[in-house]
């Protein structure tokens, strides 16, 4: 039988348990790029997700602490690479404190309207503007209209889980 563990306190849900519940929520793994006046900079993330196909809209969270937040909100464009499985050591330089150089020497890149870096081979690429920014908490929600984009046929994606990688297969019809 199946054990259900119930979180709950008086002042709300604490943050940790939080986490672990979030942990359980797979996700797409993806390296959002920039390029522009600020420089080009990089961070992997699974905090994206579709609003909107009209205009065709994407959504990438971003904590105000990071290294790299100044770079993306001075730029106000963006890639969403969405990562194929393989990508792993990939994913986790862009997810650690590598130095920027090194992030994007580890792959091969292009470059569509804005100038962000494209990842060759990424199962999907969203070159965007940012349009709008809203704040909460301790990220920034920005939110991109894509200018174009790219779709690549690798029928395997990658996805994180419970704190680890794992491959997805489309199924042949």
């Amino acid at each position: 039988m199946e054990t259900l563990t119930t979180v709950a306190t008086v002042n709300g849900v604490e943050k940790q348990d939080f986490r672990n519940a979030m942990a359980r929520l797979g996700a797409a793994v993806n390296i959002i790029t920039t390029d522009g006046p600020a420089g080009r900079a990089g961070f992997t993330a699974t905090a994206v997700c579709s609003v909107t196909d009209t205009p065709p809209t994407l959504l990438v969270c971003l904590n105000r602490s990071a290294s790299v937040y100044e770079v993306f909100k001075t730029n106000q464009q963006l890639c969403i690479n969405t990562l194929a499985a393989g990508h792993e050591s990939l994913s986790n330089l862009f997810g650690g404190k590598t130095p920027m150089a090194e992030r994007f020497i580890a792959a091969d890149w292009a470059q569509l309207v804005t100038g962000s870096p494209i990842l060759t081979g990424a199962v999907a690429s969203f070159d965007c503007k940012v349009t709008k920014i809203v704040s909460i908490g301790t990220h920034d929600m920005l939110l991109c209209e894509a200018q174009a984009l790219i779709c690549n046929e690798r029928p395997h994606g990658l996805i994180y889980f419970d704190r680890g990688y794992h491959h997805v297969m489309r199924q042949e019809a």
